[in-house]
């Protein structure tokens, strides 16, 4: 896999026609992300469009909730044959299992492959004050993240999603199969937005990230190509 192959651009638009003008903009894109709100938006209808342009799919939805209500929406979304799918660590040992069996039921019934399915450890806008204060979490950050990937590990899951800061960690301790997936990276000339957890590309891929999901530094520069091109430029680097 090169370099280029390993940077999900997220397609965080509002609506089907913002996604297909940026979707025809970055046609050198072979990854895309697509979210809560443009799946809202659009539904499967945006999943069509990528797929029509032979483009792979993370359909980043971060199912949350009892067992059975986890299972029956992934078993529905690896219908779509996208590439990768995210589930909350957070629902539970027993939600995870659940959403692992029904996500292959749902695929082989549509005769198509297995999205890989991803656990989020805990969202990148997170801080470790946040997470003391607000969330009530005894463990200290780096602690709680590994804990969430081993479980979703011991569960079946393929990977997880965790912030750049924490990728060095969970790929010495879940092993090199195991799929990390960062958001919240920034190029050194971007700003940080809401992300409280971030590294630059080079940085992230360097700590062992197999994926980067890079969104605003790219889709909200001025001029998209030339940012796509100057972080491909500097994973190659490190490639």
């Amino acid at each position: 896999m090169n370099a280029e192959e390993k940077i999900i651009v997220a397609l965080d638009v509002p609506n089907e026609q913002a996604a297909i003008a940026l979707i025809d903009r970055l046609p050198q894109v072979g990854f895309w992300k697509v979210g809560l709100e443009l799946f809202t938006s659009t539904g499967p209808k945006i999943l069509e469009v990528l797929k029509s342009k032979e483009k792979r799919i993370f359909l980043d939805l971060k199912f949350d909730d009892i067992p059975n209500t986890v299972a029956g929406a992934c078993r529905s979304a690896a219908r779509y044959g996208v590439d990768l799918l995210t589930i909350h660590a957070t629902a539970g040992r027993d939600a995870l299992k659940a959403a692992t069996e029904a996500a292959h039921e749902g695929a082989a019934k549509a005769g198509i492959q297995s999205p890989k399915l991803i656990a989020i450890t805990l969202l990148t806008s997170i801080s470790a004050r946040q997470l003391a204060f607000d969330l009530k979490i005894p463990l200290e950050l780096p602690e709680y993240a590994l804990e969430m990937a081993l479980l979703a590990q011991e569960s079946g899951l393929d990977g997880v999603v965790c912030s750049p800061q924490e990728v060095a960690q969970l790929r010495q301790t879940c092993g090199k199969d195991f799929l990390l997936v960062c958001p919240g990276v920034r190029p050194n000339w971007a700003e940080l937005g809401d992300q409280k957890r971030s590294l630059t590309p080079a940085q992230a891929m360097i700590a062992g990230a197999d994926y980067l999901v890079i969104g605003r530094p790219i889709t909200a520069a001025t001029e998209p190509e030339l940012a796509w091109r100057r972080i491909s430029e500097e994973l190659t680097t490190v490639a």
